[in-house]
């Protein structure tokens, strides 16, 4: 099968569908942190952010360095924050129409 950009596109999104992985993306937006620093910002277990680490790494999303006995995540293509920010703006704008939906109820 040739790689294809919709083929990719598949993949990706199939990655972004688990809200925790989406919520580590989001902790990783400024610096690289730790998976015990993820798992307190998130307030999950570390084996949580571990596992959903993994699959993030396997799809080429994050990196990783160790450091003494630490290993600290970083976004691989900051580019991906495009995609989430955008994720975002369609959702506020879902939500400005169903406020205006409801407003007409009233």
């Amino acid at each position: 099968m040739p790689f294809e950009p919709s083929h990719f596109k598949t993949d990706l999104f199939k990655t972004l569908s688990n809200p925790i992985r989406i919520q580590i993306l989001d902790t990783l937006r400024i610096e690289e942190r730790s998976v015990n620093d993820i798992a307190t910002w998130l307030e999950i277990e570390p084996s949580s952010v571990s596992q959903q680490l993994a699959v993030l790494r396997s799809r080429n999303l994050v990196t990783s360095r160790k450091q003494g006995n630490f290993v600290f995540y970083s976004i691989r293509d900051p580019a991906i924050f495009k995609i989430l920010d955008a994720a975002l703006e369609v959702f506020n704008n879902h939500l400005v129409n169903v406020r205006d939906a409801l407003e007409k109820l009233e």
